[in-house]
């Protein structure tokens, strides 16, 4: 009997060790205030939970005014330390490769490939950003400007001629449109994939509890990350067999590195790396857009102001032709920074 009574303590010190841990981690520093959860599911179910809003997530809104712009958490099993901070959050961009080294979780690899950018580290992580400001690096933004009105201008007067548009859905595919075409001369009306489709179903399940079950988002996801990276291999192994004399987008220069003798450059590293910038350069922008739409809907005295800036900037072009489009726009955007953004909406 008493051996019985012996293990049940065992286990229940065990146990409340373990709990105890868990709540408590070990740490060579301070650890700053904040909550664990509940062993094993930690503070998971609270972070996704929906958020009607478009405002800082009620998750991180409760924990700052609890704990303050700095607390700790643990999320699908990873205690993490949340910074709200911004000279902090700064320090740490700053310092990145040296006093700070980033790192996602698995779930995170799993979705955006384990050879993505955001996943290599020193000399490939440098060697990747000046590929990637070879096609988005200022001088080219420059170049595109004329492009990016005039698809801009078409998609209004085409939106304009509709009932209702959804600004979101639209502006979305309006830039993966043009950034597709740019990166690797997708086509939608000529393609028989729909790339922009498994995008969608990515985006979809791309925040949500990494369980890999059929019917679950994040089973679309990866579904969606799969037939995006088919398409993109297919394309890549087309150009392969069919090289043009020419290089007309991003793929082209893509391959002129990976068929150089001494490129550091691999086929997984390079097809990561165009899903990565695929994803990032029309979900990202669509939301601001969408955001500053309605913001500028909801408070129509900066509209006004913004509308009579725009007027000026238009006779201050008209007045001085011989210079380039893009040279002004640039200019324009470097005098006005400052003063729309001491504008408090």
């Amino acid at each position: 009997m008493w051996l019985i009574a012996a293990a049940a303590a065992l286990v229940v010190v065990s146990i409340t060790h373990w709990v105890y841990r868990w709540r408590n981690p070990r740490c060579n520093g301070n650890l700053p205030p904040g909550s664990m959860g509940w062993p094993l599911l930690g503070e998971t179910i609270q972070f996704f939970a929906p958020n009607p809003t478009w405002d800082t997530p009620p998750f991180v809104k409760e924990r700052m005014k609890r704990y303050g712009a700095i607390f700790k958490t643990n999320l699908v099993g990873r205690p993490l330390i949340v910074s709200t901070d911004s000279d902090l959050n700064y320090m740490i961009f700053q310092q990145e490769g040296q006093l700070f080294q980033s790192w996602y979780p698995d779930s995170f690899t799993e979705v955006f490939g384990r050879q993505n950018v955001g996943s290599l580290h020193g000399y490939m992580y440098k060697y990747l950003k000046n590929m990637v400001l070879y096609l988005f690096g200022p001088e080219s933004l420059k170049k595109m400007l004329h492009e990016v009105e005039h698809v801009a201008t078409t998609n209004l007067h085409k939106w304009a001629a509709k009932e209702s548009v959804d600004l979101k859905e639209a502006t979305a595919n309006m830039i993966f449109d043009l950034t597709a075409k740019k990166l690797i001369s997708y086509d939608p009306e000529k393609s028989s994939e729909n790339l922009r489709e498994s995008f969608v179903a990515f985006i979809q399940g791309l925040i949500s509890f990494p369980l890999d079950i059929p019917g679950t988002a994040y089973h679309k996801c990866l579904q969606g990350r799969k037939k995006a990276m088919t398409v993109l291999k297919n394309m890549l192994e087309e150009r392969r067999a069919n090289p043009r004399k020419l290089k007309t987008d991003f793929f082209d220069y893509v391959l002129e590195e990976l068929d150089r003798g001494d490129s550091i450059l691999t086929e997984a590293i390079a097809l990561d790396l165009m899903f990565v910038l695929l994803f990032a350069s029309f979900e990202t922008t669509s939301l601001a857009i969408t955001v500053a739409v309605k913001l500028l809907r909801d408070n129509p005295r900066v509209l006004q102001e913004l509308t009579v800036s725009e007027k000026e900037l238009l006779q201050t072009k008209k007045k001085k032709k011989k210079k380039k489009l893009s040279m002004l726009l640039a200019q324009d955007y470097k005098n006005h920074k400052n003063y729309w953004q001491s504008c408090h909406i």
